[in-house]
């Protein structure tokens, strides 16, 4: 039997959860302003896909929160790209590597490919501005373009459900759920 969940109904935005069973006595939900700081500031990302067979893969990655999306790119012929092509469900994840201090994220949903070029020129002007010219994309059929003509498909993850995880004074976990 599971705790009663702390809900908070928001007019605009996810449906916000604080599971209890995690949280500190007396602590609130996070907001999930914080928790798109966190996607939005991440230098990096961890995507967990599914192979054809079943077992999980799990990368790091580079990415930006954008939109309202979490959005990466792969190489036609990487391993993730391929276990999309067999399952589109995703989790990526972000935070920090300390146990009582920070703030972690997880993003569950569905990757689709992005491949329309204005949206993709924004997304390229997006990746640059956050990592810098090292980082430059060029747009053709569909996909980025790096500077050695290397080709990448993007994928675009909008959040299904989100977990926050506030680590330290106090704990709390948060879940953010989206229509």
């Amino acid at each position: 039997m599971s705790a009663p969940e702390h809900r908070v109904e928001q007019s605009t935005g996810p449906d916000t959860e604080l599971d209890p069973r995690y949280s500190s006595p007396g602590a609130g939900p996070a907001r999930w302003a914080d928790a798109q700081k966190v996607l939005s500031g991440a230098e990096l990302y961890w995507l967990t896909t599914v192979r054809p067979d079943g077992r999980p893969h799990v990368t790091p990655l580079i990415g930006v929160w954008w939109q309202g999306a979490l959005h990466f790119s792969t190489g036609a012929e990487e391993r993730k790209a391929r276990n999309l092509a067999a399952s589109a469900e995703v989790v990526l994840t972000t935070g920090t590597n300390t146990w009582a201090q920070g703030f972690d994220v997880v993003v569950e949903g569905r990757a689709d490919r992005v491949t329309d070029e204005v949206r993709l020129a924004g997304l390229a002007e997006a990746w640059e501005e956050k990592y810098g010219s090292v980082w430059h994309f060029d747009v053709a059929d569909g996909v980025f373009v790096g500077a050695q003509g290397n080709r990448a498909q993007v994928f675009a993850v909008s959040p299904r459900t989100v977990f926050g995880f506030g680590k330290g004074d106090p704990f709390t976990q948060t879940r953010w759920r989206f229509a």
